[in-house]
């Protein structure tokens, strides 16, 4: 996965009011409340603007950015192959202020992968190894929130961008627009309201009790939080409770806070890629070669892509109306 760090609210706010049929009933209401009344006996959000904004503005000077990769695969020696590759297409040109991470749970991993990582770690300096996870797809709630607490204790930043590890990303341009973004509430990615919950399947959500939907979310090709929002999650941690799907998760945990919802359909983040186009800022489900070319095209012509093209519509998420209406895919968007 892929973070990033930058400053200023976005354009679209969105709050519980605002979405208040989100579920339809009066249980999810009930719950909903509840989270709220509890999540303000805690050190919450709203608690801790004020020194969070004094830590972002210290780190004005130098913004940070933070790379994190979930890697359920257990073939480590492939993992490798995509982190080497990932540091010589869209992380070969490091900025000062960026700083990226691969995130790798240590857990049941053989003798020889965990000495090949420390290694791994020793030569580049940009990885988050994770001794007590064991990597796959039922941890990857449980490895966001190990990130996340991580990240609010170790480091100074402002905005971090999430990314998986066949994600190509550019990060010259995220980085321009986070600086023009206060770094308190954001969160910016691709967002989906009418996903219908998993029965079957390695996603299936058990546990879910909320609705018949999912609350609306930002896919978890990529996306960007600000600091404040990590911190909230990072000091809440022990009582979020986690759903199978991490975006789905980080989705329901910020669902009653009044959050910067930013949807961006520059983010390809989906299931499957939409194809490319030149004004994509994350492109999801990427292979090696896909990413190679994408750098090399950028290096020689400055444009995303060799070609642009579509294999299917996009949409605007539509927040005047209920999240199973919300998005309705047209011609005409990126």
């Amino acid at each position: 996965m892929f973070y990033c760090i930058v400053q200023k609210p976005s354009v679209i706010w969105v709050s519980l009011s605002t979405h208040a049929g989100w579920c339809g009933t009066v249980c999810c209401h009930l719950i909903l409340y509840l989270f709220f009344v509890f999540a303000m006996k805690l050190p919450s959000l709203f608690n801790n603007v004020v020194g969070f904004f004094a830590m972002c503005v210290f780190a004005l000077s130098a913004l940070s950015f933070f790379l994190k990769m979930y890697i359920p695969e257990v073939d480590e020696t492939k993992q490798k192959e995509r982190r080497s590759v990932i540091r010589s297409s869209w992380l070969a040109e490091r900025m000062s202020d960026v700083l990226p991470r691969f995130v790798v749970g240590m857990e049941g991993l053989a003798e020889m992968d965990q000495q090949s990582l420390e290694l791994e770690q020793k030569q580049h300096g940009d990885m988050l190894l994770l001794p007590s996870l064991r990597d796959s797809y039922e941890n990857l709630t449980a490895k966001l929130l190990q990130a996340f607490v991580w990240l609010d204790g170790t480091v100074n930043f402002q905005f971090v961008l999430k990314a998986d590890d066949d994600t190509f990303a550019r990060l010259d341009v995220i980085h321009t627009e986070l600086q023009t973004k206060e770094p308190t509430r954001l969160y910016w990615g691709f967002f989906n309201g009418r996903g219908r919950v998993k029965a079957t399947g390695k996603w299936k959500e058990a546990d879910w009790v909320l609705c018949d939907y999912y609350l609306p979310y930002a896919l978890g090709g990529g996306y960007v939080l600000s600091s404040d929002l990590v911190a909230f999650l990072s000091r809440n941690a022990d009582v979020l409770r986690p759903f199978r799907s991490e975006d789905v998760s980080l989705g329901t945990w910020l669902a009653p806070l009044a959050v910067s919802r930013f949807h961006d359909p520059r983010f390809d983040t989906e299931y499957r890629s939409r194809g490319c186009s030149h004004q994509y800022l994350v492109t999801h489900k990427q292979s090696l070669e896909d990413m190679l070319e994408k750098q090399l095209t950028l290096k020689h012509t400055g444009l995303l892509c060799k070609r642009e093209f579509r294999t299917r519509l996009s949409y605007i998420y539509n927040w005047a109306v209920p999240p199973s209406q919300c998005c309705q895919r047209r011609e005409g968007i990126p």
